[in-house]
This record gives structure tokens, sequence and C-alpha cells, in this order.
């Protein structure tokens, strides 16, 4: 049983792949373009016994989705699929070049779209497609997030109607928006504002910590057990309740 995971290669998607990975099993990580960062997260996927495979894929479009669930080999089902790749677009939404935007909306929110359908004849009675979304998809994030934001809720919307069409087949979709952690993501919209904003961040949560990747860990490895069988369709936030005061 494989795992295939957009932007498997840096940050939470990579965090997502290791906890998936067993000793055996085909670990797939999409990437755009930096091959030596694919490079050390596949060595980190082989050390837990995986069989790591990097595909640099560009999955906002169908053709790219498609690419990265051929790398599976054989005929080896597939257990999840993960979208977690990002594209930013700096600047506001309204003054950025108009094909730019929609490439990173598509990659943020209808890449899932891409993935889910590329993934469909592999996948199992059991399967989980797994989304990552943010806050941002529900409410306005300022600067320079628009393109992930209005990607996300796209997202969030496919959660919801793909997990009513695959029900039947026994096939599970869910979302899970983790708080603002250090990624590489968040470094380049907030540059050299990161350590700081994640501080207020972490001081605004009523869990009293800043958030850690085992925050949301454990709630992708449920979500990806028979125990959550009946769970689908959701959005779950992991914010320690910092999403619940005003």
């Amino acid at each position: 049983m494989a795992v295939v995971v957009s932007g498997g290669t840096r940050g939470i998607g990579l965090e997502i792949a290791a906890r998936l990975a067993r000793p055996g099993r085909t670990v797939v990580v999409g990437y755009h373009a930096d091959h030596d960062v694919a490079a050390q997260a596949s060595e980190r996927l082989a050390a837990t016994g995986a069989r790591p495979v990097a595909v640099a894929a560009d999955v906002g479009t169908a053709a790219g989705a498609a690419a990265l669930v051929a790398a599976v080999p054989g005929d080896e089902p597939i257990d999840q699929v993960v979208h977690s790749a990002v594209q930013i677009v700096m600047g506001p939404a309204l003054a950025a070049d108009p094909s730019t935007f929609e490439h990173a909306l598509a990659v943020n929110g209808t890449g899932l779209y891409h993935l889910a359908r590329a993934a469909l004849p592999r996948l199992v009675r059991g399967s989980l497609v797994l989304f990552l979304s943010s806050r941002g998809g529900r409410v306005v994030v300022p600067e320079n997030y628009a393109a992930v934001g209005i990607g996300k809720a796209m997202g969030e919307a496919l959660v919801r109607y793909l997990a009513v069409e695959l029900a039947p087949r026994g096939i599970r979709v869910n979302a899970v928006a983790p708080g603002a952690l250090d990624t590489a993501a968040v470094r380049t919209l907030y540059g050299d504002r990161t350590e700081e904003l994640l501080a207020a961040k972490a001081r605004s949560i009523p869990a009293g910590r800043a958030l850690r990747h085992e925050d949301y860990l454990g709630l992708v490895e449920f979500l990806a057990s028979p125990a959550a069988e009946m769970i689908t369709g959701q959005t779950i936030p992991v914010y320690g309740g910092g999403d619940l005061i005003g």
C-alpha cells in the first residue's frame, strides 16, 4: 500500500510523509524544482525503511498529478493521497499576473481534484484522501496570502463534494488545518518577521504554547486508520484554541 504526498519534500508535507512511511511501503513525494531538498527528503524517508520516490511534478495540472500518481510502481494500491503542495503569489491579488494567480489557485486548491481523479483507479476501501488547509481558507489573512487562502477555500469545498462522491466506495476525504508553524512557506510569506509573528501567535494560543508538528501528525495518523472509518468530508483545525478568540 503506497502513500502519495504532493509538496512532500519539505515542511508539513514531509512531516506527514515521514509519519505515514512504513518499512517496505512506497512513499511518493512530489516537489516543484529543488532537487537537493528532494534528495534530502528521500534520505529521511529511506531511513524509516520505506521506498521513497521523489517526483518533480506540477500538481496544478491534470498531467502533473497523473505523473505523481504514476510513480507508484506496478499495480500497488494507494492507501493515502495527501495534497500539501502550495504556491505563494506575493502582493495583492488584483496586482498579480492573472495567469500566475490562476495557476497558484490550481496548485493550492483544485490540485486536490486532479490528484484524487488520477489516484482513483488505485484507491481501495479504507483509503484516505487528505487536504492540507489553513485558517486563511475561511478568514482573510492579509499580506501575500490571497492565492493560498482562496485556493484553500476551493480545496475545502472539494473535500465535501468528493467525500460524498467517494463514500460508497469506502474512500474518505478530509482536511486538516494546522495553525502557524515555522516552515519554508511561512518564511516566504513573512521573511525577517517570521520569528516575531510566530511568537505573537504562540502568545495568543489559549493552550499556552506554540504549535508543534506532533500536534497535527497524530490526527493525520488517526484519520488514516480504520478507527476513522466514519469520519469524512471534514476540515479539522489544529490551533490550540487560537481560532476561538475574536
